[in-house]
């Protein structure tokens, strides 16, 4: 479409010498030849500033010609009191490369993501076992090393699953001991497996 509408529009020597102001506003009006003079007079320039943001040449040529396009079909949005035709276009411009670099961006993320979930680390399950079967020696020794009292309760509650009602419930004793033997246990077992907080 806007190669059509740029390949159509001849450019005339006076609409060449016509401000950028003046020839976007008669592009609003579907001036063809105005809209190919303002082209002509502003491409490099927009092209340019596209080209610092986007970085690739192939894709700044893609946002460039978007731009053209978004000019032709919204020039009449553009006011001149508001600030100069070159203004307005460069805006354009940059939104639409930054989008650009945005939309790439947000791509490589996405794979990024993508290819690390699908990813296989490795891993040594015979490491893996043997320091879990040492944690759980480590463990069994520290039990040993509780009270008989406290013993009872870390079992039931890491063991068993149990709450802290369920055991106070079936040792028959109140919920606060039960609370009390539990904690002091945690708090030796810590000790006992040298683990510090």
């Amino acid at each position: 479409m806007l190669g059509t509408v740029v390949q159509e529009a001849e450019t005339t020597p006076a609409a060449s010498a016509r401000p950028l102001d003046d020839l976007l506003v008669a592009t609003a009006g579907g001036d063809r030849a105005a809209f190919g003079a303002l082209y002509d007079q502003s491409a490099a320039r927009i092209f340019g500033l596209v080209r610092r943001l986007v970085v690739d040449p192939a894709q700044a040529e893609e946002v460039t010609q978007d731009v053209y396009l978004e000019i032709w079909q919204t020039a009449a949005r553009f006011d001149p009191s508001r600030g100069s035709a070159l203004s307005y276009m460069f805006t354009l411009a940059h939104r639409r490369a930054v989008d650009r670099v945005r939309a790439a961006q947000s791509s490589r993320e996405r794979d990024a993501k993508v290819g690390a979930r699908d990813l296989e680390v490795p891993v040594d399950t015979v490491a893996e076992a043997a320091e879990v079967r040492i944690e759980h020696e480590k463990a069994h020794v520290a039990l040993a090393g509780l009270s008989e009292l406290q013993r009872e309760c870390v079992a039931l509650a890491y063991y068993g699953g149990l709450t802290h009602t369920e055991i106070a419930a079936r040792l028959g004793v109140p919920l606060g001991t039960v609370k009390t033997r539990l904690r002091d246990g945690m708090i030796r077992l810590r000790e006992l497996m040298g683990v510090t907080t």
